[in-house]
């Protein structure tokens, strides 16, 4: 029998560009604040629960979709420990970046940040169900899967070009020396990294770092670091490396440090998220 507290994962290495996230119960499923390297679409399925996102906060109900920016820091948590139920959809930015631009809704092949953070038309939900549905279908062809997931995204992408939704709040260009420091941890992540060391690179008081690196990414530079060393994780684990050895990798000197950082950031253990869905 199925434990709907734990989280599934689907996965297609025929698409490599998506990853599917299905949730039955989440009042188990917590998560602290963190960012995704992709972007992000969400439909709560059952329930309601508070979305903060940036620096705003939304309450979200069964029938609403959430999205979510590459490196835009999030969190989904039930209310009042109610049950509440979700299917989140991660989608590689630079594949979306080339179907956004290939319907002229962008004029370069650059990422542009998407302004809308929650859809409440019940057509969205209703497409996007059916979108997630056929994923899931192991009979579907893969012909079949690649068409409903275009065809909806690419709607979905003319849909929000014309309005605006409710809008997060913009996120300002962080200063040349932030996003130096910011690559600087990605290169590093799973390195030893000292705040000494980052000041000496940006000039920087300790305080100023941390102060001015927060409020551009939304975390502090030691949590912006554990984030990427969580998503260094994901990625061996996806590889289907073990646990121990994507620890290892992601910079984390133990296994058992590694998993709780882990469920905290992904609200799932790294067993979890590696095991694929079992097939239907």
């Amino acid at each position: 029998m199925n434990d709907t507290s734990l989280p599934r994962f689907w996965r297609d290495p025929h698409l490599p560009h998506l990853e599917l996230r299905l949730v039955e119960d989440g009042r188990k499923v917590c998560y602290a604040p963190h960012s995704h390297v992709q972007w992000s679409l969400g439909a709560v399925t059952a329930g309601e629960s508070t979305f903060h996102y940036q620096e705003s906060r939304y309450r979200i109900h069964a029938g609403n979709l959430v999205l979510m920016n590459p490196e835009w820091v999030h969190a989904c948590n039930p209310v009042d420990n109610k049950p509440w139920a979700y299917r989140m959809l991660y989608v590689d930015a630079d594949w979306l970046t080339r179907l956004r631009h290939s319907a002229g809704l962008i004029e370069a092949p650059r990422w542009q940040d998407i302004p809308t953070a929650v859809i409440a038309e019940p057509e969205w939900y209703a497409g996007y169900y059916r979108m997630t549905d056929a994923l899931l279908d192991p009979h579907r062809d893969l012909l079949d899967k690649q068409s409903q997931v275009v065809e909806y995204l690419s709607a979905l992408m003319w849909h929000l070009s014309g309005r605006s939704g409710q809008p997060a709040r913009s996120r300002p260009l962080p200063p040349a020396t932030l996003r130096e420091l910011a690559a600087y941890l990605d290169e590093h992540a799973a390195e030893e990294v000292s705040l000494d060391a980052l000041c000496q690179r940006s000039g920087y008081s300790p305080g100023h770092l941390i102060r001015a690196f927060k409020h551009h990414f939304g975390l502090t530079p030691h949590a912006y670091l554990i984030n990427r060393r969580i998503q260094l994780g994901q990625r061996e684990l996806k590889r289907g490396k073990s646990i121990a050895e994507a620890a290892l990798t992601a910079g984390f000197s133990d296994q058992p440090h590694f998993q709780r950082t882990f469920k905290r950031l992904v609200a799932a253990t790294p067993n979890q998220y590696r095991r694929p869905l079992p097939k239907q």
